[in-house]
């Protein structure tokens, strides 16, 4: 109930921040503008982020096909 509460006050606090009216802030070209810049960083991190996991699998795979190997050398002995 927490969580909705504070989750509709920031909604309300954001929406009153962007938007083109008098009464508002109209922070709205800024907000694009700070979109604008964080988006090329936001998509390296991600693309980082992908590559580690990717040669994590990698690995396991690997690692999962040696013991795979070691269990089948054990069992024809």
């Amino acid at each position: 109930m927490v969580a909705l509460l504070v989750g509709l006050i920031f909604t309300a606090a954001g929406l009153f921040a962007v938007l083109p009216m008098d009464w508002a802030l109209q922070w709205g070209p800024e907000v694009i503008q700070f979109l604008k810049g964080g988006l090329p960083v936001l998509a390296f991190f991600i693309g980082f982020l992908a590559m580690v996991i990717g040669i994590a699998d990698i690995k396991d795979r690997i690692e999962a096909r040696k013991e795979e190997a070691e269990e089948a050398a054990q069992t024809q002995e």
